[in-house]
């Protein structure tokens, strides 16, 4: 536990102490810390809202004050089962006849040889593992944030409780600073820009839920982002591919997602087609065949690997498809272009050898830098995620030399590469590691972006073989990647992290013509420089109307058109546009032949 998530979760033991004290029946469950906060679990007489907020916040600095120390106090489980029947536990007292119900459940789960520990702060006493920090006041700045109902242990046959949320920092200028950030989030929240600047939209009545309709601005972002996977990959040595969107059960189950990724496929179709009969015979009769949409790529390129004789020669050999992938979400997990059941995937898979892995896996490493460059993305982390031994046969593939052998050069790579990564355990894949990168956006709010897994055990399932030096069959490596994941998360992300205020050569309109008036030749002028534009492939349009060029260059910079070219008599006479920057204000007047010189450039050099 991080000293951060230590504070939070002692805040989390200094908020129980003090809705104890406002309401005494209060029976506590779980107060863990969470990603930006922690919260606490509880059943309650009372209805918690957040009108009680202040009295509960007030009540918590009497504590911080009072600056109790955090005792750690082991016990025997039989002790700890009188402390529970008695109602001590989450408590600030005994409670005759009111026993602590869910810490006797959680009791239950403890197993027997295992420590068994309270955390003391003055009067409550809370069944606890900790760690915490050494005194209340210790705690540094707080706030509480939200309530809302939790099922016990997250069942819904179980009790419904209410969950109190709340955050904490060091200090008081770090909690401002998070709140302000929370604030900006709000402005930047990908649902709202999108909506504004006419990106996408989803149809849940006609289309469905979870099922975005790109409009022609959001294309734009699609195609501009599948542009520079195409070049980025072509330069690399990949080969493009294009699959169908569903397959027969058969491939699911030889890859193994079946039965285990059931819950997240759409259901099965049904067809029935009858066989053809041979010569002088009657027709088979109708069998039926179970096809499914594909949740992911990989079983049809490992079929592309098998279509063709394969030698040691070939490899590696890198399939690349942006392909459309369907994956039923639960309705409650839908959040805009962040979840979604239709999913467009900057996805490839690299077959080679072992002596192959490194470099292929550390090109791979050094594509997502490209791109962390390209797009500003200054903070990230990849989270390489290993197998735990007692899942082997069950969670993980059963090969346990091969996982350790395959864990082995992936730490090697990051390690040699200096790439920021965190080591965290019985996260894998079933069929091998994986890193998820985790990036940041420039007001620091967190994403994963995209996901490359190591897999030692499909192609073997699909009998994907090679014909090695020695004239042997072995099976190659399977790098799964998708370093620009989907285009409905990256999206996401980038309006959020742009604010909607995209690079040039991203700007669904990078170019708006505007006229000072509407004089003919003006407006002659103008069409002619739109049109020298377009033919160079720049998303240009023009408002050539008699409105107000103020309130012109205003729906501009509402609808964050990158670059305005503003035109008046001085120009048409000079050969020379006015240019104005979505942000940046008025540049200046420059030559019609080097402003458009030098936006060609910024297009193609992709500047920042």
């Amino acid at each position: 536990m991080s000293e951060l998530e230590r504070l939070r979760h002692s805040c989390a033991h200094v908020m129980a102490t003090a809705i104890l004290r406002l309401w005494p029946d209060a029976q506590f469950a779980y107060g863990p810390p969470v990603e930006n906060g922690f919260y606490y679990d509880l059943e309650c007489s009372h209805r918690i809202t957040p009108e009680d907020f202040p009295k509960i916040e007030e009540e918590m600095r009497k504590e911080i004050r009072a600056n109790h120390p955090f005792e750690r106090i082991e016990v025997t489980r039989e002790q700890a089962l009188r402390d529970a029947q008695s109602g001590r536990l989450g408590a600030l007292s005994e409670r005759p006849g009111q026993p602590s119900k869910f810490k006797l459940d959680l009791l239950g789960q403890i197993p027997e040889g295992e420590p068994i520990t309270y955390y003391r702060n003055g009067d409550f006493v809370d069944l606890c593992a900790g760690p915490h920090v050494l005194r209340t006041g210790n705690i540094g700045a707080f706030k509480l944030t939200s309530v809302a109902a939790a099922y016990y242990k997250g069942d819904e046959k179980g009790p419904q409780l209410q969950r109190i949320y709340g955050t904490a920092f060091k200090t008081k200028q770090e909690l401002d600073a998070y709140f302000a950030m929370l604030e900006e989030a709000k402005q930047r929240d990908h649902r709202k820009l999108g909506a504004e600047l006419g990106l996408y939209v989803m149809d849940p009545e006609y289309v469905g839920s979870g099922l975005p309709l790109w409009l022609p601005a959001g294309a734009v972002l699609c195609e501009e982002l599948e542009k520079l996977a195409k070049e980025t990959e072509f330069q690399a040595g990949y080969l493009r591919v294009k699959t169908p969107h569903l397959a027969r059960e058969k491939m699911y189950r030889t890859s193994g997602h079946l039965p285990y990724y059931a819950e997240s496929m759409f259901p099965p179709m049904e067809l029935r087609e009858d066989r053809p009969a041979a010569a002088g015979a009657p027709g088979a009769a109708a069998e039926a065949d179970r096809y499914y949409l594909k949740a992911m790529n990989c079983p049809h390129h490992h079929r592309i690997f098998a279509a063709q004789p394969r030698s040691y020669r070939d490899l590696p050999l890198r399939l690349a498809e942006y392909g459309t992938c369907y994956r039923y979400e639960q309705s409650g997990e839908l959040f805009g272009l962040m979840r979604v059941r239709s999913l467009n995937m900057n996805d490839a898979h690299i077959y080679c050898t072992e002596e192959q892995f490194a470099e292929e896996f550390n090109a791979v490493n050094q594509m997502y830098l490209k791109y962390f460059k390209i797009f500003g993305i200054e903070r990230y982390v990849m989270r390489f995620s290993t197998h735990a031994p007692e899942g082997l046969g069950q969670k993980y593939v059963n090969e346990p030399e091969l996982w350790k052998k395959t864990e082995d050069m992936v730490r090697r790579v990051l390690q040699d590469s200096g790439i920021n990564y965190v080591e965290v355990p019985n996260e894998a894949a079933f069929y091998g590691p994986k890193i998820d990168v985790q990036v940041w956006s420039v007001i620091g709010r967190e994403f994963t972006l995209a996901t490359n897994q190591v897999d030692f055990a499909v192609p073997a399932r699909f009998g994907l073989v090679y014909r090695d030096r020695d004239n042997t069959e072995k099976t190659p490596l399977c790098i799964h990647r998708a370093p620009l994941g989907t285009h409905e998360r990256f999206i996401g992300f980038l309006i959020e992290h742009y604010a909607g205020n995209f690079p040039l050569w991203l700007a669904p309109e990078q170019v708006r013509v505007l006229t000072l008036g509407d004089d003919e030749p003006l407006v002659h002028y103008a069409r002619q420089l739109v049109a020298e534009l377009r033919a160079h492939f720049v998303r240009a349009t023009g408002d050539f109307s008699a409105n107000k060029l103020n309130g012109k260059i205003q729906d501009a910079e509402r609808a964050k058109v990158h670059t305005m070219f503003v035109l008046g008599p001085r120009d048409l006479a000079a050969g020379q546009v006015s240019v104005r920057v979505h942000g940046r204000g008025h540049l200046g007047a420059r030559p019609k032949a080097e402003a458009i010189a030098d936006l060609l450039a910024a297009i193609r050099e992709r500047r920042p």
